[in-house]
């Protein structure tokens, strides 16, 4: 990025601006150091080749952002606090079930995840053309298995409504989900058969994003540590301080923290309403050739994955940012694991994992401009569903940068926690 066109504003480390971390002031400090350069950046006139897009956060939002920016042209930096896809990404099971994820109604964010879901094929073409990478992606199809009459009952609802937004859903007695999954429970009173939902491996998703990104020419920054200060700069820029890489300038900030998004409220100009879940999850080697699809039940889900594993969760609690794995909470899913499959019954997990997925007060992501920054985009609050929606988010945030709408009427932005746009502290 040391090529950058004159007029531009350039994402670059704290070195090349001589600006002390301790600054109070750091943005006059930048603006000392390049605020002839800062003054003629022309924000959002300046074509895409010449704008400097910061993405805070190295996840799988983060990465797959970061690769849609720069097949549109942008220059691109991510910075990611510790290890790329070290958090809920490279922790999660990988499942792409928009249906068996949205069980009430055809709502906007069913709509979201159908679309992010109907991009997956294609997505994956790409990247594993691109980088050579298999990110086993697997059309399993999925059983939303009923142990009570109740679920059952529930089961029959979704089937009327979702049926017309897909083919080939069936709703299963006992026996034809035992010709189906043999493995499973003589407690199963049927289940929901969804043929097209997936699933993938997600480290090596997050592997392929990462190897893609460096072919596109995005800068990767792993140990930058946390956002210690973000402000705009003249009215066309950002600047951003980290505890481990330095300060950097952008024209355009996209904050894809993950749990840690909230932590930027500090610095932006508006509550980020985003806070951890802990999601504990275990595996069973060798156990996952015994089951051929997705399983989903009111307690626990079980995905088998090409290496054999069968994996399990998830175990929910709020427990701040711990990432510690319970005994508790694993042992939940053992015991669930041996009520659905007696085959697993006295059979404990290889392993177990935890990470953290960002929650938003009503479950949907935070995914649009800061109405009073457009600066500053936030695409993050995936909760359990950043590998499903990491396509749609990415094509979202890529138009956010071009300066188009995002397709759903800005029904998950920021604005829906703050509706009057009340801000905490003034803009700078």
């Amino acid at each position: 990025m040391s090529g950058a066109p004159e007029g531009n504003v350039e994402a670059r480390p704290a070195t090349e601006v001589a600006m002390s971390a301790q600054s109070a002031g750091f943005a006059e400090s930048l603006r000392a150091a390049g605020g002839a350069k800062l003054a003629r950046s022309a924000g959002f006139a300046k074509s895409a080749q010449s704008i400097e897009v910061l993405i805070l956060g190295g996840g799988i939002i983060g990465l797959s952002s970061a690769w849609e920016a720069a097949k549109r042209g942008f220059r691109v930096t991510v910075l990611e606090a510790e290890e790329f896809g070290g958090q809920a990404s490279g922790a999660a099971a990988g499942m792409l079930a928009p249906f068996s994820e949205n069980t009430e109604s055809p709502d906007a964010f069913f709509r979201l995840c159908a679309d992010s879901h109907a991009r997956y094929p294609d997505w994956v073409r790409e990247l594993e053309e691109l980088t050579g990478r298999s990110v086993e992606l697997r059309g399993s199809g999925s059983l939303n298995v009923a142990f009570h009459e109740a679920d059952f009952l529930s089961l029959r609802a979704r089937l009327e409504w979702q049926s017309r937004y897909g083919t080939g859903f069936e709703l299963l007695g006992a026996s034809e989900l035992r010709r189906l999954e043999p493995e499973l429970s003589e407690q199963a009173l049927g289940a929901l058969y969804c043929p097209g939902e997936s699933h993938v491996f997600a480290p090596k998703l997050v592997g392929a994003l990462e190897e893609a990104c460096r072919r596109a020419g995005v800068r990767l920054v792993a140990h930058a540590g946390r956002v210690a200060g973000l402000e705009r700069v003249a009215g066309t820029g950002v600047a951003v301080r980290t505890a481990g890489a330095g300060s950097w300038l952008a024209d355009r900030v996209v904050v894809c923290a993950g749990a840690w998004s909230g932590f930027v409220r500090e610095w932006l100009p508006v509550d980020v309403p985003v806070h951890p879940i802990r999601g504990q999850i275990c595996a069973y080697d060798g156990k996952g050739g015994r089951i051929r699809h997705m399983i989903f039940s009111s307690q626990a889900y079980w995905v088998g994955k090409k290496d054999g594993s069968l994996v399990c969760g998830a175990s929910e609690d709020v427990a701040g940012f711990e990432r510690s794995v319970t005994e508790q909470g694993i042992g939940r899913l053992t015991r669930w694991s041996g009520r659905a499959m007696p085959y697993l019954r006295d059979v404990s997990p290889s392993r177990g994992w935890a990470g953290l997925r960002p929650a938003t007060l009503d479950g949907w992501p935070l995914i649009g401009s800061v109405p009073e920054a457009p600066e500053l985009i936030l695409a993050c609050g995936h909760y359990r569903n950043g590998i499903l929606l990491s396509p749609a988010t990415a094509a979202i945030v890529g138009d956010l940068l071009q300066g188009k709408n995002d397709g759903y009427g800005n029904v998950f932005g920021i604005e829906r926690f703050s509706p009057a746009g009340t801000t905490r502290r003034g803009l700078g």
